[in-house]
C-alpha cells in the first residue's frame, strides 16, 4: 500500500511535467526562447501560471528540460554513443546516424525547435549558448572518432581530413532538416545524406 501510494503523486508530477515539456516544445517551435512566455506555455499545457512556477521557477530551467527532453525524444545517438565505442564500431555508428535522421521525420515539432532554438543559440548572451557549443562539440568528435577509425581501415574515400568529415556530416544533417521543414514532400533526409556517406565510406551500401 505504501508503494502505491507514494507513487501516486509521482506519477502525476510527471505527467504534468512532460505536458509542460510537450507544450514548450511547441511554444519555442513558434516564437523562439524569447518570444515564449511562462503564461502562454502554462495555458497549452492545461496548468495554471503558479503551478508551471512549481516545476520550473525560471524560463532557463524550462529551456534546459526542454533541450534534454528533445534529445531523448528525438533521437537515439547518444544511446548509441554509449552503447558504441566510434573507433570500434565506426560502421554501426553512421548506420545509427542514418537511423535517427529517418525517425526523426516522425517529429517535425521537435525538428522546428532544434532548428529555432540552435539559430537563436548562436548568440553568447542565449541561455542555450553553452548547450549548443558542448552539443556540437561532442558530435563533432564522437564522428570524427569513427571517421579516423575507417581512415586507418582504408575505408574512407575521401581527401577531407576526418575532422572536416565530422563538421561536414553535421552541417549537412542540419541543413537537411531545415529543408525538409520547408518541403516535407521533396527533400529525403535520410536518403540524402546516405547517398553522401556511401560516396565517403563505400562500405556503408553493403
Amino acid at each position: 500500500m505504501t508503494t502505491q501510494t507514494s507513487r501516486g503523486p509521482y506519477a502525476k508530477s510527471a505527467a504534468v511535467r512532460r505536458r509542460v515539456l510537450e507544450a514548450c516544445v511547441d511554444a519555442f517551435a513558434e516564437t523562439g526562447f524569447y518570444g515564449a512566455t511562462m503564461k502562454d506555455i502554462a495555458r497549452r499545457a492545461g496548468i495554471s501560471y503558479t503551478g508551471l512556477l512549481h516545476h520550473f521557477p525560471r524560463k532557463e530551467d524550462l529551456l534546459i528540460a526542454v533541450l534534454e527532453f528533445r534529445g531523448e525524444q528525438s533521437t537515439r545517438l547518444l544511446e548509441t554513443a554509449d552503447a558504441l565505442d566510434p573507433a570500434e564500431y565506426p560502421l554501426e555508428v553512421l548506420r545509427g546516424m542514418l537511423a535517427v535522421t529517418a525517425d526523426n521525420e516522425r517529429s517535425p515539432g521537435l525538428l522546428e525547435l532544434h532548428c529555432v532554438m540552435s539559430g537563436e543559440a548562436t548568440s553568447p548572451e542565449h541561455p542555450a549558448h553553452a548547450y549548443y557549443t558542448d552539443r556540437y562539440r561532442k558530435l563533432r568528435r564522437f564522428y570524427a572518432a569513427a571517421f579516423t577509425a575507417l581512415a586507418e581501415r582504408g575505408e574512407i574515400r575521401s581527401e577531407s581530413t576526418p575532422e572536416a568529415l565530422a563538421a561536414m556530416t553535421i552541417a549537412l544533417i542540419n541543413g537537411l532538416q531545415t529543408q525538409w521543414l520547408y518541403d516535407r514532400g521533396t527533400v529525403d533526409m535520410e536518403g540524402s545524406l546516405r547517398a553522401f556517406l556511401v560516396s565517403v565510406v563505400p562500405a556503408l551500401a553493403g
